[in-house]
């Protein structure tokens, strides 16, 4: 098609996307295209004529029908022979067609982030998921995946923290370590209060910050215990969603800790650092504040401490120098949007981030309740992410007698419901909606799967085979099945998972007319070969394309 437009219309055009996507009725052919429509204003024709003069000049053989349709659609429709050994391509290859890159990339996504001795959080819901399903594309399109959760354990707090461990007899770090995160949180409850209320204890909290930045070894002991015990809450919530994080991926913010003066003495001697109000801080090109004054990152505090800005560079640094990467993917809620914008900006200035390395700020919006406000508990208090899987294993389990499958269906549930949203897009946390075995929800594309293994369970030792797709719900199904690798390419090219959402949708729905209208196993012969090799590679392809949005694919519901 492309060839087409140049040969018509002259290389000004050359590289322009036809656009063919698939039709919304059978009549309209398999993919459908308003390509003449968006050419008519450039090229001052009516749509009907350039339409015309495109199909005199694509010559597709015996591999399909493009028609003229309407005001100036063109409609494409596949041959049998095509879409057979499209599937029949997909059932041989073990990777479904997704092609291995010629320069893989050695790509970091940091996502998650919870911050030691606080329970995760609605908040740290959407960060997880969408890394873990990121990370799980990029991995299976053939790129080299470093996952890091870039741990919050270091900081202020943690002062406060082992100041009132101190004060209330809390000297062995093995009584520490063995704390629970309700423990954990109360512990910090009582520290802050204290912190807020008592100048004293808080002027003890600030100078054991110092001890712990020293290396004081009790401070240090009790920070680790500290660590230890959220630690082992994260793992545990991990393996309830299962996402992909281990210890190995723990990336904390301590680690940076010694390179900090660093960072400030670096960006000195490149005459980048500037000091303000006794702070020192960088004025990155571009960036204004509403009165529009340079808006400065702040580097060091004026105080001594170290911003976030400054463990964000020795990330960039580490992550460059060390990890050799290509690209770095950040899963951050997107009001960090204009943090990461300088931040990435300053690391270019001072040549810590090369050109030839992509960084991309994966912002995403907020989780509200089923009323569309802020998603909080009844007394106001933010939702903990554990509350959250609870009531949603809740929702489902009355029509499931297995834990492992009431687990799986509420995962699905919370998973896709989140990844189904575009990104930047705040979405409402509705249960009802959510677990729906009916609609676009994960349950839905479980029973596919559930009902799709039933059939080939009852065929046992057969052969797949694909002969001819004579019924339009056979070839609308292998359509369907063709996308497949392009949805995986286009997700980790553009990092939006709701692409591969719809598109198993599609396919389920595919699925659901095909079993509806094409009897499988009572089919005969050929036909009963081919029908029973279009179920396997639907099969295939959701169980694949479900573990990509980290989604258990059963086979029995």
């Amino acid at each position: 098609m492309q060839d087409a437009v140049v040969t018509c219309f002259g290389d000004a055009y050359a590289g322009i996307d036809p656009e063919l996507r698939p039709a919304t009725r059978p009549e309209f052919g398999h993919l459908q295209s308003n390509l003449p429509l968006r050419l008519a204003g450039p090229l001052g024709l009516p749509p009907r004529e350039i339409g015309t003069r495109l199909i005199d000049a694509v010559d597709l053989d015996d591999v399909g029908t493009l028609e003229l349709a309407g005001a100036g659609f063109l409609n494409l429709t596949w041959s049998p022979g095509v879409l057979g050994a499209a599937v029949g391509d997909l059932l041989t290859d073990p990777h479904l067609g997704v092609p291995t890159p010629e320069s893989p990339q050695r790509v970091v996504v940091d996502y998650s982030s919870p911050n030691v001795a606080k329970q995760m959080h609605v908040g740290h819901l959407r960060s997880t998921v969408i890394g873990d399903s990121l990370a799980r594309v990029l991995t299976y399109a053939g790129h080299d995946v470093v996952r890091q959760n870039h741990l919050g354990d270091w900081g202020t707090q943690f002062g406060m923290l082992v100041e009132e461990l101190l004060g209330e007899g809390f000297s062995d770090p093995r009584g520490v370590a063995a704390l629970d995160m309700a423990e954990l949180l109360a512990l910090y409850q009582r520290a802050k209060a204290r912190f807020d209320d008592d100048p004293g204890f808080a002027g003890s909290a600030r100078r054991r910050v110092v001890a712990l930045q020293s290396g004081d070894p009790t401070t240090l002991a009790l920070w680790q215990a500290l660590v230890d015990a959220s630690m082992a809450e994260f793992d545990a919530t991990y393996s309830r969603l299962g996402v992909l994080l281990t210890d190995d991926d723990f990336d904390g913010e301590s680690r940076y800790n010694p390179q900090l003066p660093g960072i400030v003495e670096d960006l000195r001697a490149l005459a980048l650092l500037t000091e303000s109000a006794g702070a020192q801080v960088v004025y990155p090109d571009g960036f204004t504040g509403r009165d529009g004054a340079p808006l400065p990152l702040i580097v060091r505090k004026a105080d001594g401490g170290f911003g976030y800005a400054a463990t964000d560079l020795a990330t960039i640094r580490h992550r460059v120098d060390d990890l050799a990467v290509d690209r770095v993917v950040y899963v951050v809620d997107h009001r960090q949007s204009q943090h990461f914008d300088m931040v990435f900006a300053v690391a270019r200035a001072a040549g810590w981030l090369p050109d030839s390395v992509e960084v991309q700020h994966i912002g995403f919006g907020t989780v509200l309740g089923p009323d569309g406000r802020p998603f909080k508990t009844r007394s106001g208090e933010t939702v903990t992410l554990t509350s959250l899987l609870d009531d949603a294993e809740e929702a489902v389990a009355a029509r499931y007698d297995n834990p492992e499958v009431v687990r799986a269906v509420a995962n699905a549930a919370v998973k896709y419901a989140d990844l189904s949203n575009h990104l930047a897009r705040d979405y409402a946390f509705d249960l009802a909606r959510m677990s729906a075995t009916t609609g676009e929800t994960g349950p839905y594309l479980q029973y596919a799967h559930a009902r799709v293994c039933s059939i080939l369970a009852q065929a046992p030792g057969a052969t797949y085979v694909i002969g001819t797709l004579t019924h339009p719900a056979e070839q609308r199904l292998a359509l369907e099945l063709a996308g497949f690798a392009p949805v995986v390419a286009k997700v980790a090219e553009t990092l939006e998972p709701h692409h591969l959402t719809a598109y198993l949708y599609g396919l389920a729905t595919a699925l659901t007319a095909f079993y509806e209208s094409c009897p499988v196993l009572k089919a005969k012969d050929e036909v009963r070969q081919t029908r029973l090799a279009l179920c396997e590679t639907t099969r295939r392809v959701l169980s694949e394309g479900l573990g990509l949005l980290g989604i258990e694919a059963p086979q029995r519901m």
